[in-house]
C-alpha cells in the first residue's frame, strides 16, 4: 500500500446522497453554514429524507464537509497566499449538514492549539493562568452537564409520576400532588389500603360522588383513555410542529453522531426543550415505552449546548464528541441510578472514539448527575430509581438452570422483537402509514389504554410494574403477588419460608400472563413512533414478568416437592429457598440484553440496581446466554438495526470484514462509467473551472499534472474553489474568465497583455490519503474505521485511477453480506 501521507487523510465527507447543492452558481450565502448544532432543521412531516437524484457519480459530494486548513504554509511549502485569502473566509473550516467530520484534521487542530497554549504559558503569568483555565474547562463542563442532566431527569420523573396518576384521579389537598404524596400525611389510611385516603379522589368520586358500581367503573375507564389520548396528542403535535428530531429513542442517532456524522439540530436547544416536555407526556400516556433511552438524548443535548460556552469545544467537532460520550454516560446514570453502568454503556454501546481522559470525565459527569438526582429525590425513597430492591436469600448453583432458560427466552424475545419492529418501521417508511404520524400515535394509544385499564398490572406505570415484580415479599406486603398462605410455626429466623400460594397469587399469575402478551405485541408497534420512546423499560418489563412467573413456579415446586433430588440437598421444608423477585431481575436483564446486545454494562447496571454482589453470576449467565442466542439468529442489536434501516453512515467497529476483494473492485469510476472529473495544476482557466463546478455536483476534485499523465498532485474542495474564485474576482485586480489557475509553487512569467493569474495552491490538499488499486479491501475498511476517513484516492504507480468513499465502503459491505447496497441512502 502506498500512501502520500498516511498521517493526514484528505478531507472527505460522507454522503453523496446526503446534501445536494441547491445552486450551481456562486451565491455566497449558501456557503455560510453555522458551526452550531443548535439550528433547528425544518423537516416536513418529521420525515428525514437525505436522498438526491445523483446516485452513483464517479466522484461524489462525499467530501462536502471538511476543509484542509493545515496545508498552507508549512505543509505546502513556502507558497504565498493571495491577498484575498489572507483573512479567514466565512464557511471555510466548517462542515455542512449530513456530512462526516475529518477526525484527523480536528485532532491536528487541537494539538496545534495545545502547543500554542503551552508556548505562550512560558511567556507571561496571564498566559499561564489562561493555560490552567483551559485545562480546567473540561472538568467544569462535565460538572455543568451532570448538574443539568440530573436536574432535568428529576423534573421528568416527578412530572411523569404526577401526570400518570392524573389519569385516575386528583388530590384535593393540592392538584400538584401525585397519589403517593397525597396520602403520605393522611391520618385515615390503613396499612392494608395505604393507597386509599380521603384526600385522593378518583374521577368518578369527583364527578358522581362514589366509585362503586358499573357506571363509576365505565366513567373511570373513559377518563383514563381520554387522558391518555390527550397526552399522546400533545406529545406528537409538539414533536411534529416544533422539533421533528425529538421523536424516538435517540440512541441510534447519537451513535451515528459520535462516529463523526453531523445532523444539525439533533442536539439543539429546541430538541432539548421539546424532548423533555414530550417525554413526560409520552410516558404519562401509558404507552409501552420508557424514558431511559430518551434521557441519553436529553443529556447529550445538554452537553452539546453547554459546549458552546467553551471555545475549544465549540470550534472542534472531535473534542465535542468526547463531551457527548461523557454526556451519554450521565444520561444512563440518571436513567437507572447507575453511574458506573452509565460509563460502561457509553464505552460499550454508543461511543466511537473513547480515549482514557474521556473515561475519567464520563465517570465524573455520571457521578455529578447521580448526586444531583439523589438530592432531588424524585421518588421519595432516597433512591435514584423507583424499582430499587435488596434480596437477602443467596442463590443455589442448581438455580443456574432456570437462569439460563431465562437467558434463552431473552435471546429469542430480542430477536423476535428486532425483526418485527424493523419490519413494521420499514412498512411505516414505505407506505402511506408514514404520512399520518398523529393518527398512528392516537390509534396505538387508544388500543393500549383500552386493553390496559382492566388489568391492574398494565394500568400501573411500567416502572411501578417492574418494582412490583422485583419485590421480595415480606410480612408487610399486601399485594396480590405476596398473598401466600402463612404458616408462622415454620418460620426460621427473620426470613419468611417458602409458602403455598394463595388465591391472590394465582389471580396475579393470570393477570401477569395477559400483561405479558400485551407488552410483547404492543411494544413492537410503539417503538419508533413520532413520540419520544425508550426501549429499556418495556424490555425489562417483559423479562421481569416471565422471570416472576418462572420464579413463583420454582418456589411452589420446591414447596410441594422439597424431597425431590434437585431440592433435597439445599431446600428443606420451612426454608426460604427461592426468591421470585430475583428471577424477575434476571429475566429483565436477559430480555434487555437480547434486544440491545449489551453485556458488561448491562450486568453492572442491574447490579447497581440491586446492590447485591452475590447476584452477579446469575446476571452474567443470563446476559451472555441471551446474547449468544440472539446473535445466533441475527447479529444486529435494535440500535444497529435502526441505524441500517435509516441508512446512516455508520461503520461498525465490532464487525470484521473477511472478504477477498481489492480496492479496484470498489473504487469509482467503474467500467463503462464516465472518466473521473479532474482539474489540472496549471492549464485551466477560471472559466474552465467554473464550467466544471456548474456542470457537476461533486464536492471535490483531484488535481493532476495533466489530463494525459493523470499524475496526482492533490485534492481541492468544491466549496473552497467557489469561495476563493468569488473573492478573487472581488478583491484581486485583473482576474477574469480567461485567467489561468495555478496550483503550483511557481508560475511562469506571463506576457504583459495576458490577464492576471490566480494562484490557489494554498487551498490544495497536498496530502490526500491514497491506496493502490491492489490494496485488499480488508485493509481499506480497517483504515476507514480506525482513522475516521471520508474518502481515499486510488492510484497505480502514482497515476490516479479513482476514488473510494465511506458510502462506497458501506455499500460494498452490504453487498458482501447479501443485503441491498442501495439501502445506504440516508432514508
Amino acid at each position: 500500500m502506498s500512501m502520500m501521507a498516511s498521517y493526514w487523510p484528505g478531507p472527505q465527507s460522507f454522503g453523496s446522497e446526503a446534501v445536494a447543492m441547491n445552486n450551481k452558481g456562486f451565491r455566497r450565502e449558501s456557503f455560510q453554514s453555522s458551526t452550531s448544532d443548535e439550528d433547528l432543521v425544518e423537516i416536513a412531516g418529521g420525515a428525514l429524507d437525505f436522498s438526491t437524484t445523483d446516485d452513483d457519480p464517479p466522484l461524489d459530494r462525499e467530501m462536502l464537509g471538511g476543509f484542509s486548513l493545515y496545508n498552507g504554509g508549512g505543509m505546502n511549502g513556502t507558497s504565498k497566499m493571495m491577498d484575498f485569502l489572507e483573512e479567514p473566509l466565512p464557511g471555510v473550516g466548517t462542515y455542512e449538514d449530513f456530512n462526516t467530520i475529518d477526525w484527523v484534521r480536528e485532532k491536528s487542530r487541537d494539538r496545534d492549539r495545545h502547543r500554542e497554549i503551552a508556548t505562550k504559558s512560558k511567556e507571561s503569568t496571564w498566559a499561564l493562568i489562561q493555560s490552567v483555565s483551559d485545562a480546567f474547562s473540561g472538568w467544569l463542563l462535565m460538572l455543568l452537564i451532570g448538574l443539568l442532566a440530573g436536574s432535568l431527569a428529576g423534573l421528568i420523573d416527578i412530572s411523569a409520576h404526577w401526570m400518570t396518576d392524573l389519569k385516575e384521579g386528583l388530590c384535593l389537598q393540592g392538584f400538584w400532588f401525585n397519589h403517593e404524596h397525597c396520602c403520605w400525611n393522611s391520618t385515615e389510611t390503613t396499612f392494608e389500603d395505604r393507597d386509599k385516603c380521603p384526600e385522593w379522589k378518583s374521577w368518578s368520586q369527583l364527578i358522581i360522588g362514589h366509585e362503586e358500581g358499573a357506571f363509576a367503573y365505565v366513567l373511570n375507564y373513559f377518563l383514563y383513555v381520554l387522558w391518555a389520548l390527550v397526552f399522546s396528542l400533545l406529545a406528537v403535535s409538539l414533536v411534529r410542529g416544533f422539533a421533528p428530531y425529538a421523536c424516538g429513542s435517540g440512541i441510534p442517532e447519537i451513535k451515528t453522531i459520535l462516529s463523526g456524522f453531523i445532523i444539525r439540530g439533533y442536539l439543539g436547544k429546541w430538541t432539548l426543550l421539546i424532548k423533555t416536555v414530550t417525554l413526560v407526556l409520552a410516558v404519562s400516556s401509558g404507552l409501552s415505552l420508557g424514558k431511559e433511552g430518551p434521557l441519553v438524548h436529553v443529556a447529550c443535548c445538554c452537553g452539546n449546548i453547554l459546549c458552546h460556552l467553551f471555545t475549544k469545544y465549540r470550534k472542534n467537532e472531535a473534542k465535542r464528541r468526547e463531551v457527548l460520550s461523557a454526556a451519554a454516560a450521565a444520561g444512563v446514570s440518571v436513567a437507572f441510578g447507575a453511574p458506573i453502568g452509565g460509563v460502561l454503556f457509553s464505552l460499550e454501546e454508543v461511543s466511537y472514539y473513547f480515549p482514557l481522559k474521556t473515561l475519567w470525565r464520563s465517570f465524573f459527569a455520571a457521578l455529578v448527575a447521580a448526586f444531583t438526582l439523589r438530592s432531588i429525590n424524585p421518588f421519595g425513597n432516597s433512591r435514584l430509581v423507583l424499582f430499587y430492591v435488596e434480596f437477602h436469600t443467596p442463590w443455589h448453583l442448581l438455580e443456574l438452570v432456570p437462569f439460563i432458560l431465562l437467558g434463552i427466552f431473552g435471546g429469542l424475545w430480542g430477536s423476535f422483537f428486532i425483526r418485527s419492529n424493523i419490519a413494521w418501521c420499514r412498512r411505516r417508511k414505505t407506505t402511506k402509514l408514514g404520512k399520518y404520524p398523529v393518527l398512528e400515535v392516537l390509534v396505538v394509544t387508544a388500543l393500549t389504554a383500552v386493553l390496559a385499564f382492566p388489568n391492574e398490572y398494565t394500568r400501573m406505570s411500567t416502572s411501578e410494574l417492574i418494582s412490583e415484580l422485583f419485590n421480595d415479599c415480606g410480612l408487610l406486603d399486601f399485594s396480590k403477588l405476596c398473598e401466600y398462605v402463612n404458616d408462622f410455626n415454620s418460620t426460621k429466623g427473620d426470613d419468611l419460608p417458602d409458602r403455598a400460594a394463595g388465591p391472590g397469587v394465582y389471580t396475579a399469575m393470570w393477570q401477569l400472563a395477559l400483561a405479558l402478551i400485551l407488552k410483547i405485541f404492543i411494544t413492537i408497534f410503539t417503538f419508533g413512533m413520532k413520540v419520544p420512546s425508550g426501549l429499556f423499560i418495556p424490555s425489562m418489563a417483559v423479562g421481569a414478568i416471565v422471570g416472576r412467573l418462572l420464579g413463583v413456579g420454582m418456589e411452589q415446586l420446591a414447596y410441594y416437592h422439597h424431597d425431590w433430588t434437585i431440592f433435597s440437598g439445599w431446600c428443606s421444608q420451612g426454608a426460604d429457598c427461592i426468591t421470585p423477585g430475583l428471577y424477575a431481575m434476571v429475566g429483565a436483564a436477559a430480555c434487555l440484553g437480547g434486544v440491545t446486545r449489551m453485556t458488561v454494562s448491562l450486568v453492572v447496571i442491574m447490579f447497581e440496581l440491586t446492590g447485591g454482589l452475590e447476584y452477579i453470576v446469575p446476571l452474567m449467565a443470563a446476559a451472555m446466554t441471551s446474547k449468544w442466542v440472539a446473535d445466533a439468529i441475527g447479529r444486529e442489536g435494535i440500535y444497529d438495526a435502526h441505524i441500517r434501516l435509516n441508512g446512516y453512515p455508520f461503520l461498525e467497529a465490532k464487525e470484521e470484514f473477511s472478504h477477498k476483494t481489492l480496492a479496484m473492485d470498489v473504487m469509482r469510476p467503474r467500467r463503462n462509467d464516465l472518466p473521473l472529473t479532474v482539474i489540472t495544476q496549471d492549464s485551466m482557466t477560471v472559466e474552465d473551472v467554473e464550467a466544471i463546478i456548474n456542470e457537476t455536483t461533486y464536492s471535490g476534485y483531484p488535481v493532476v499534472v495533466s489530463r494525459e499523465s493523470q499524475r496526482l498532485v492533490g485534492f481541492v474542495l468544491r466549496r473552497d474553489l467557489i469561495i476563493s474564485i468569488e473573492n478573487a474576482r472581488k478583491k484581486q485586480d485583473g482576474i477574469v474568465s480567461t485567467s489561468i489557475i495555478y496550483f503550483t509553487d511557481h508560475s511562469p512569467p506571463l506576457p504583459p497583455s495576458s490577464p492576471s493569474m490566480l494562484k490557489l495552491r494554498s487551498i490544495l490538499d497536498l496530502s490526500p490519503f491514497t491506496v493502490t488499486d491492489q490494496t485488499p479491501m480488508e485493509i481499506v475498511v480497517d483504515i476507514f474505521r480506525k482513522l475516521g476517513l471520508r474518502q481515499c484516492l486510488v492510484t497505480h504507480n502514482g497515476k490516479l485511477l479513482g476514488i473510494i468513499t465511506k458510502k462506497d465502503v458501506l455499500k460494498h459491505i452490504a453487498q458482501m453480506a447479501n443485503q441491498d447496497p442501495d439501502s445506504i441512502l440516508f432514508n
